[in-house]
């Protein structure tokens, strides 16, 4: 009988403020394998003990005092491959490992961009731009199979976000962005297992903004969270889904995790 092998990724907006809430979702889903961006948290003081005693032994991590940062926990063993600086001045966000089975797994953090949609304006935007150009040069020299999990800080359709018409000015949705990050897509022929197994115009979503008292009244969300593989990944992969309720947890991220299981 085949292998299973479940990941998940989660933004969590600081790892050791809301380990409480990380190791509930681990207790109740128990994934294989967990990669965390936005960890905020430098590689000493990262809470690796907590981890152990929930069985995620192996642990590679790539951390920044206060910003950004990025982690790979997991129950078995995983090996450093990479650490990409796709953002050209040293910061965290990016970690790649391998697994005995040969899958190549990246762990992104992509930067947000800021406030303004217009390079001159607002440098930050075009560095997140430059990110991506960046990450397609490397998606389109890739030869080994590989799954590209992380907080894209895009939401590229229609349907990833709760309106189209007014976001269209706003960082996350704007037409450069979602056509960089189309040509990010096409480099590798990446397969966005979100809409493979939730196909546009269903509702899917990943974030909340922390600015609404009641994230479910108005449900103004945005999918920033993406898992892609390669296509050889793509077809193992058996089941995908969002796991919103934990946008109602204590001290929640305003991202939730995303998990897909494959089967080898």
């Amino acid at each position: 009988m085949a292998d299973t092998l479940t990941i998940a990724s989660w933004n969590i907006n600081s790892v050791r403020f809301r380990m409480e809430i990380v190791e509930r979702f681990l207790r109740e889903d128990a994934p294989d394998i967990l990669c965390l961006q936005e960890t905020k948290t430098e590689d000493a003081t990262f809470p690796a003990a907590a981890f152990r005693a929930l069985g995620y032994k192996h642990q590679i991590l790539h951390g920044q005092r206060m910003h950004h940062g990025v982690a790979i926990v997991s129950k078995i063993p995983i090996h450093e491959d990479d650490r990409l600086d796709w953002q050209a001045n040293g910061e965290a966000r990016h970690v790649g490992v391998r697994l005995d089975n040969g899958l190549r797994l990246e762990n992104v953090y992509v930067p947000a961009g800021g406030d303004i949609p217009d390079r001159d304006a607002n440098p930050k935007f075009g560095q997140k731009l430059d990110f991506l150009e960046r990450m397609i040069d490397w998606s389109g020299k890739l030869d080994v199979p590989t799954l590209l999990v992380g907080d894209f800080n895009i939401a590229p359709l229609e349907s990833d976000v709760w309106n189209h018409k007014q976001l269209l000015g706003v960082v996350s949705h704007t037409p450069i962005e979602v056509e960089t990050l189309g040509r990010l897509q096409a480099a590798h022929d990446w397969v966005d297992l979100g809409r493979h197994f939730y196909p546009a115009p269903a509702r899917l979503h990943t974030w909340w903004s922390y600015r609404s008292k009641d994230w479910t009244v108005n449900d103004r969300g945005r999918r920033l969270d993406h898992m892609w593989a390669s296509p050889e990944i793509a077809q193992k992969a058996i089941a995908h889904r969002v796991c919103e309720p934990c946008r109602n947890w204590l001290k929640p991220s305003d991202h939730v995790p995303l998990v897909t299981e494959f089967r080898f």
